[in-house]
């Protein structure tokens, strides 16, 4: 129970940080009208002769106006000037930031499960290893670049960022490919089941120093949530990508693409930094099951309880 008032002390802390952040961060049209007067000079620089449809005059004269509620706005514009400029990389940063801490609180409190590898059962094949490793690669390289983008002026921009944002585009591809062999390899094993709502109810066990069965097949809830956003999500975030990346859409279009791919960014980051810390540091030699393809049989009759019955059957 004092784990848990804890961690609500935390979570209520952390949106009330959030809060006061975004707050801080809220432009209004005197805001937009100073940001319009120094990029109205730069208008041909702004207008890409593959799409006339994207950039001009009209779109940045429109900005001075802007504000919270303008009745001048059209479309998706002032949400996303709102978003793009004030709120996403804050955002990012926080997601990053109490992710980390939370995980960290986690260590310190609870511990690394540990459990006895003597005899160990061989879960995945070589082809899994292979594919496994071949998508989350250049995932990872796409999460890596990205939040470089993010943080673009932060950073200094320039060869960097650019560099980053060819390493995006390079990796992303790669993904797609290994993406859609690793969807068709595993998608029946993360279906969902309904001993699943009772993984979410105890949070997997991981708030408990106890080994005891948890409710859970060859992939916990945990692991399909990540699975689902991972793909699918994934595959969303390559097409709204490839939107932004080669512009072949109007304004509209682009900038609904953008707070998609951000939107979905926020949940990548969170998950990935998750996965991360559930395979290195969590459990004692999980990271060798997806290395090697072998789990340790204690740790699969207590992490994965149904999972070990359906091969002892």
């Amino acid at each position: 129970m004092q784990l848990f008032q804890s961690f609500f002390r935390i979570s209520a802390l952390f949106l009330a940080l959030m809060g006061a952040v975004l707050a801080a961060n809220m432009p209004n049209a005197e805001n937009g009208k100073q940001y319009a007067e120094t990029t109205q000079g730069n208008n041909s620089l702004m207008i890409n002769p593959m799409n006339p449809k994207l950039y001009g005059g009209p779109e940045v004269e429109a900005v001075k106006s802007w504000g919270i509620g303008s009745p001048d706005s059209v479309g998706w514009g002032e949400i996303f000037t709102l978003l793009q400029g004030h709120y996403f990389s804050t955002i990012f940063a926080l997601v990053i930031l109490f992710t980390i801490l939370a995980f960290l609180g986690h260590y310190m409190v609870i511990g690394q499960r540990k459990f006895n590898h003597g005899k160990k059962i061989r879960v995945f094949s070589s082809y899994n290893i292979v594919v496994h490793w071949c998508a989350a690669i250049p995932f990872v390289l796409i999460a890596l670049s990205g939040l470089i983008m993010v943080f673009g002026d932060k950073l200094g921009g320039g060869g960097f960022v650019r560099l980053a944002r060819d390493i995006h585009a390079i990796a992303t591809p790669v993904f797609v490919v290994f993406g859609i062999l690793m969807f068709a390899m595993w998608v029946k094993d993360a279906l969902p089941k309904l001993y699943d709502i009772e993984w979410f109810m105890i949070m997997g066990g991981y708030l408990s120093k106890q080994n005891r069965p948890i409710p859970a097949g060859k992939f916990n809830a945990g692991q399909k949530m990540w699975f689902w956003v991972c793909t699918i999500g994934g595959f969303v975030m390559a097409i709204s990508g490839a939107y932004m990346y080669f512009q072949f859409a109007d304004i509209e279009t682009l900038r609904v693409m953008a707070l998609v791919h951000n939107v979905l960014g926020f949940l990548v980051i969170a998950l990935l930094i998750t996965h991360i810390y559930m395979a290195v540091f969590a459990i004692e030699g999980a990271l060798g099951a997806i290395l090697d393809g072998k789990m340790g049989e204690e740790e699969i009759a207590i992490l994965h309880s149904y999972y070990y019955k359906e091969i002892n059957a």
